[in-house]
């Protein structure tokens, strides 16, 4: 399970509207506690692919992954999961999501359509990589 509070998804969403029509993309920071991860602060990044790719794609770069486990470290968090934007489609991963993830992340998909952000879902990678199974979201008011 994944426990977000409505500020932090509410600064995805808008995050997710902004950069629209091109896939936005950031990181989950907070503290995972056995089954849990408690999000306590979303870090927006910039989507690293250019022009017409970035439509459909995000890059965070190992300079960026390196950013976040420095900042991660300073804060006293852990790196929970990424989020990232589908652009006038669903908030359910796709095979170049499946090939780049980690089993270790949580990926907080939010579908924009015609700009408006619209469902977010989060998924998890089995471990053997193979699919993403759907995680139970919980939005806290704090």
């Amino acid at each position: 399970m994944i426990s977000i509070n409505k500020e932090a998804l509410d600064q995805i969403r808008r995050h997710a509207e902004s950069s629209y029509p091109a896939e936005c993309c950031g990181a989950l920071f907070g503290v995972k506690n056995n089954d849990t991860r408690s999000v306590s602060e979303i870090i927006p990044l910039p989507n690293r692919w250019d022009g017409e790719s970035a439509k459909q794609r995000y890059l965070i770069t190992a300079d960026d992954y390196i950013y976040l486990e420095k900042t991660a470290e300073e804060k006293g968090a852990d790196i929970l999961g990424f989020y990232h934007s589908h652009p006038d489609h669903a908030a359910q991963p796709s095979d170049y999501d499946r090939e780049q993830a980690l089993p270790v992340y949580a990926y907080l998909i939010v579908a924009v359509e015609k700009g408006t952000a619209r469902d977010i879902a989060c998924w998890v990678l089995c471990n053997d990589r193979s699919a993403f199974s759907r995680e139970t979201m919980n939005v806290t008011s704090s």
